[in-house]
């Protein structure tokens, strides 16, 4: 027979992993040599920690009671509000406490009586003390006195020699007496250059305003290309729907997500200028926008293909009555290449129709489909439309010569800017656009008392929105969303800076760079100046920043100071 054998040590079978995970019961009893340790580090809940050294003495403590007991006393309603003394109890304390002198001099309940220890037969009644008080000038003469001005000035001037010789007191203005004997010398001398002073206020104007601080101001702020990546990613951007994750989410263009929410029938517009249901303007913002096209259109025709407002109007009005009407206005808009339907048309009228008559008069023609800023009323035009006669006008064509009807009275007509002597039709008002001011918010109430105290006083709580109060971090996390200052305002978004598209940033304008190489990048960029202006240049720019080496932005500086210079000089 063959015989198999097995190489290899054989291990007794040992406990399965269900046996090891069955719990045994009854649980064994901890023993008391281990529960003594136990209670020490890791007590059973509700169970007094007990030291493992003291856990086989006797409980002594247990059973003792330290202190004296205390007794129960009166109690505190007793003490506040006592019970009433009967008469006899009441004589009983009087007794009592009259062997005190405090009692005897004021006793309680009493006025003090200092009688007793005056002397005997002395009238308390009649009997005064001190000095009799005779009563003088008041407080106020006293401080201020009713005197003259010679009077006051007599009394300044006493003594002011001297005042000059030990504390060098002088009047203001008055002129240091230096003692000079001199026969050439007068007091009247005035010496140096007298100081420029102009009453137009052009210095204090310098002052408040430095020419850095305006170069500053109107100077695009660079953005960083990596926070402007990381911002037109994953922050909402004006007109485009947020979606940070459009790389890896594949839905239609036109997908919205959420639930619908219809829009109000009315705006704040509307709510501020209490207007008629009819009239509300929310949600008609295209067809308010195609109406101002429209309005644009014919007054850039009518400003190009007219010099005057007369003679604009005078193509409009097809009948020569000084009106125009829905008609006229659709031939001439024809003539002008923009062809209208009724629709446009109808509101186009109506919205230039202010009066709502019907017809668009020369006042309403001139604010609604005219630059009338741009084309100022001329003298011989002002006769024409305000007072309706036959003037001829070589600039205008025989058809434009009016009727005896003035086209708009004299004080319609108002002055084009304070001081200046054109004239151009007065400005039209809708009653709409008078705000209801009848209200009062809630925020116009707090403080709202005289002599309240201002917001400054008010304990500021919160974060900032722009974190100037801690530097910011040489490396920035793209996750860090936090403004410290550097980022661009809203000057900087409308007006961006051309340089951050060409990967130029604000540290490489303020980097210090030598002679050779800022000439160089003057060279680049298009600036052909002789050796000799960029030698002046340089020194001026060195000298105002007290450095060898210069940054871009200095010499960017320097030229501005001289363009501004040339231009003054040249007005």
């Amino acid at each position: 027979f063959d015989c198999i054998v097995q190489a290899g040590k054989l291990l007794p079978t040992g406990d399965t992993a269900a046996s090891c995970l069955t719990e045994v019961l009854p649980r064994p009893i901890t023993p008391a040599t281990v529960r003594k340790f136990r209670n020490t580090t890791n007590p059973a809940p509700g169970v007094e920690r007990i030291f493992y050294g003291r856990a086989d003495d006797p409980d002594i403590a247990a059973h003792l009671t330290h202190g004296i007991e205390s007794r129960s006393s009166l109690s505190a309603a007793s003490l506040i509000n006592p019970l009433p003394k009967t008469d006899f109890q009441q004589k009983i304390q009087d007794k009592k406490e009259a062997i005190y002198l405090s009692n005897r001099q004021a006793p309680l309940g009493r006025s003090h009586d200092y009688s007793s220890m005056l002397p005997q037969g002395l009238d308390i009644i009649n009997t005064t003390f001190g000095t009799k008080v005779i009563q003088d000038i008041s407080a106020g003469e006293l401080i201020n006195p009713p005197k003259t001005f010679e009077e006051v000035d007599k009394e300044s001037r006493e003594g002011h020699d001297l005042y000059i010789v030990s504390h060098s007191d002088y009047y203001v203005g008055e002129a240091i007496n230096r003692k000079y004997d001199s026969p050439n010398f007068s007091k009247s001398f005035v010496y140096g250059i007298e100081t420029p002073h102009f009453e137009d206020g052009r210095s204090a104007s310098k002052s408040l305003n430095w020419l850095y601080d305006l170069q500053l101001k109107r100077a695009a702020k660079i953005v960083s290309k990596r926070s402007d990546d990381f911002k037109e990613k994953f922050q909402p951007q004006l007109g485009k729907v947020l979606d940070p994750i459009a790389e890896t989410l594949n839905v239609p263009p036109g997908h919205t997500f959420g639930m619908l929410l219809r829009p109000d029938e009315y705006g704040v517009g509307d709510l501020l200028h209490c207007r008629v249901p009819c009239e509300f303007l929310h949600g008609k913002d295209r067809e308010r926008a195609v109406l101002t096209a429209v309005r644009q259109s014919l007054k850039k025709a009518n400003y190009e293909n007219f010099d005057m407002l007369l003679e604009a109007f005078r193509h409009y009005d097809k009948n020569g009555d000084g009106m125009i009407d829905k008609e006229n206005l659709r031939k001439s808009c024809f003539q002008l290449h923009l062809n209208l339907d009724d629709e446009l048309l109808d509101s186009l009228f109506d919205y230039c129709d202010l009066d709502k008559d019907g017809l668009i008069n020369y006042v309403e023609f001139a604010n609604f489909l005219n630059w009338k800023d741009k084309m100022a009323v001329k003298e011989f035009e002002e006769k024409i439309i305000t007072k309706g006669k036959k003037i001829d006008a070589p600039v205008l064509p025989e058809e434009s010569k009016t009727n005896d009807e003035p086209l708009l009275k004299q004080e319609d007509l108002v002055l084009k800017e304070p001081g200046s002597s054109e004239k151009t039709p007065k400005t039209l008002t809708r009653s709409a656009d008078h705000i209801f001011a009848n209200y009062r918010t809630t925020s116009s109430q707090y403080n709202a008392v005289l002599g309240g105290l201002p917001t400054i006083c008010y304990p500021v709580c919160g974060v900032p929105t722009i974190r100037s109060d801690i530097p910011a971090p040489r490396i920035r996390r793209i996750s860090d969303r936090t403004n410290y200052g550097d980022e661009a305002n809203a000057y900087a978004l409308l007006f961006p800076s051309v340089f951050s598209q060409k990967g130029v940033y604000e540290s490489d304008f303020f980097k210090t760079r030598p002679k050779a190489e800022i000439a160089r990048i003057l060279h680049n960029i298009g600036m052909n100046i002789s050796d000799e202006r960029f030698e002046e240049i340089w020194k001026q720019a060195c000298m105002k920043y007290q450095n060898e080496e210069v940054c871009v932005e200095s010499i960017r500086n320097v030229l501005d100071e001289i363009h501004v210079s040339h231009t003054k000089n040249s007005c």
